[in-house]
């Protein structure tokens, strides 16, 4: 199964009110080989929910979005980036990608957000969801491999944003402000140290 790690962007926190302004993810194979990286903004449909807020957190402004596509075409977009990184021909005409990108898993850091915006973007352009219903998300796996860790007497960082998570294993953004990708490939990096302690784990 490929999993597509995923960041998103948005112009505030209500998946109901505002809009999804940039995505950043990268692909993996099912052996966590790296197949491609993908990065657009969106323009976004709801001006009013652009917040001051959330603007300082990831630094676009409606200006820096100005010449951004669509959500309506951002999705398909990147649907068609995944089938060709996977080397997934399609025949021409058919719209549903479900039956080629059902067994893509998403991940990401607190994954059910970002999941949340993304399956209200497609429901509002009326479109099926085509993604596993399974995800990974590095909160939840950090969460119980600290817990593990603390239980054996090792230091284990105090928050599980990923700023603490990234810190613990000596990585870190290379920017004050978000960015989808950059946090897509940081949460990828740090999945991958959590499941290499994962697997470490024995059972007495």
């Amino acid at each position: 199964m490929p999993f597509l790690v995923l960041d998103l962007e948005m112009t505030g926190p209500e998946p109901d009110y505002n809009e999804i302004i940039q995505i950043g993810a990268v692909l993996f194979d099912d052996r966590w080989k790296e197949l491609g990286q993908y990065l657009t903004n969106v323009y976004p449909e709801n001006e009013d929910a652009f917040s001051s807020h959330s603007e300082k957190i990831h630094n676009l402004s409606l200006a820096d979005l100005e010449d951004a596509p669509m959500i309506y075409d951002v999705l398909p977009e990147l649907e068609n980036w995944i089938l060709e990184k996977l080397n997934i021909r399609v025949p021409a005409g058919q719209l549903d990608k479900t039956p080629y990108l059902r067994d893509v898993i998403i991940c990401g850091q607190s994954v059910m957000n970002d999941i949340n915006f993304l399956k209200e973007a497609y429901r509002l352009e009326k479109m099926k969801w085509p993604y596993s219903r399974t995800l990974v998300d590095l909160h939840t796996l950090a969460y119980f491999v600290f817990r593990v860790l603390r239980k054996n007497g090792k230091n284990t960082p105090k928050g599980l944003s990923l700023k603490a998570i990234s810190a613990y294993f000596g990585l870190e953004r290379e920017d004050e402000f978000h960015n989808a990708l950059e946090d897509a490939i940081l949460t990828a990096k740090c999945l991958k140290e959590v499941f290499r302690l994962g697997d470490g784990f024995q059972l007495v």
